[in-house]
C-alpha cells in the first residue's frame, strides 16, 4: 500500500470487521448517531475510542483537565507527547485519527448547568465519563438527560472489573436511585459507590485500604476496569442506539469483576432508600468517616 492509498480513508472499510455482530444498515444507522461524554479521563476517553470504533459519528465532548502523570496508568490519550495538554483536544483529535468525517463539538470548559442543554442537544445517548467525585456536574447532567429524555449510560471502573447503570427515558431517575440531595461530598460520595455496586465484587481484594482517600478525593484505579468499562457501556449504548435486545434500567443494575470471574444482577428498588441499601450505607458511613476522623 503506498503512502497515498494509507491516506484515504472509507468509512465502509474501515468499519467492515463490524459487521456480523451488528448489520450492514445498523452500521449506516449508527453512523447517523451522535453521543455525548462528559469527563475524558480513565473511562470517558476509553468511552469514546471504543464508540468511534464502532463507527458512531457524531460527538458532544467535554471536560476542561489536562493530561498529567498521575494519568499515566488507565487514562486513553495520556502519554509522555500529550502531558498538559487539554484532554479534550486529545482525545477529538484521536477520535478524528479513526474516522476523519467523524463531527466532534468540544466543551473545553465542561458540562455544567449552563450550557448541559447545548451539551446534550441533539444526542441520542449520554455516556458518562466524569470524574467520580464530580457530584454536581454529574446530577446536573443526569438531571438534564432526564428533562430531555436523553438515555443515559453510567459505567464505574471497580478494581479490576466494572459496575454499570443505565437511566432510561420516563423511568427512574438518577437523583431518584441515588438520592444524593441534601448529603455532604463525602456522604454522596459512599452513596454513589454503593448505588453502583451493591454487589461490591470488588470489595475483598482491596489489598491497601489508606489508598481510598476521601479527604483527598482519590481512590485506586487499574486500565483493566476502565476497559472493561468501555465494553460495558459502549454495549449498552449500541442496544440504545439501535433499539435491539434487552436493556436492564435503574433500580437493575449489574457488576462484572474480572479478578474474581464473577457478575451480579442487581435490583434495588427504591434504589438508596431501600432498607438494604441504607443498611449498607449507615455501616459505609460510618467505617469511613470515622477513620477519616482517627486520620
Amino acid at each position: 500500500m503506498t503512502p497515498g492509498e494509507r491516506a484515504r480513508f472509507d468509512y465502509d472499510e474501515a468499519f467492515s470487521r463490524n459487521i456480523g455482530w451488528v448489520t450492514r444498515p445498523e452500521q449506516t444507522a449508527l453512523r447517523g448517531k451522535r453521543v455525548a461524554i462528559a469527563g475524558l479521563g480513565g473511562v470517558g476517553g476509553i468511552h469514546l475510542v471504543t464508540l468511534a470504533r464502532l463507527g458512531v459519528g457524531a460527538f458532544h465532548l467535554a471536560d476542561f483537565d489536562r493530561f498529567d502523570l498521575a494519568n499515566f496508568n488507565r487514562q486513553s490519550g495520556a502519554m509522555m507527547s500529550t502531558l498538559g495538554e487539554p484532554k479534550v483536544e486529545v482525545l477529538a483529535a484521536m477520535a478524528r485519527d479513526i474516522d476523519p468525517e467523524i463531527d466532534v463539538v468540544t466543551f473545553p470548559n465542561g458540562v455544567d448547568t449552563q450550557n448541559v442543554d447545548a451539551f446534550l442537544a441533539g444526542v441520542d445517548v449520554y455516556v458518562d465519563g466524569l470524574d467520580f467525585f464530580a457530584f454536581e456536574a454529574r446530577r446536573a447532567t443526569f438531571a438534564a438527560c432526564a428533562r430531555l429524555g436523553v438515555p443515559a449510560v453510567t459505567a464505574a471502573p471497580l478494581g479490576m472489573g466494572a459496575a454499570v447503570l443505565n437511566f432510561l427515558p420516563g423511568g427512574m431517575t438518577f437523583e431518584q436511585y441515588f438520592q444524593l440531595e441534601g448529603h455532604s461530598e463525602d456522604e454522596q460520595a459512599i452513596r454513589f459507590l454503593l448505588g453502583l455496586a451493591p454487589a461490591t465484587l470488588h470489595r475483598g481484594y482491596l489489598v491497601d485500604p489508606s489508598a481510598v482517600d476521601l479527604r483527598a478525593r482519590k481512590g485506586p484505579s487499574t486500565a483493566m476496569a476502565c476497559q472493561i468499562c468501555a465494553g460495558i457501556a459502549a454495549t449498552e449504548a449500541l442496544k440504545i442506539m439501535l433499539k435491539r435486545g434487552r436493556v436492564r434500567s435503574a433500580p437493575a443494575g449489574m457488576q462484572f469483576d474480572a479478578y474474581r470471574g464473577q457478575v451480579r444482577h442487581t435490583w434495588r428498588p427504591g434504589g438508596n432508600a431501600n432498607p438494604l441499601q441504607r443498611a449498607a450505607i449507615a455501616i459505609a458511613t460510618r467505617q469511613l468517616l470515622g477513620r477519616m476522623r482517627n486520620s
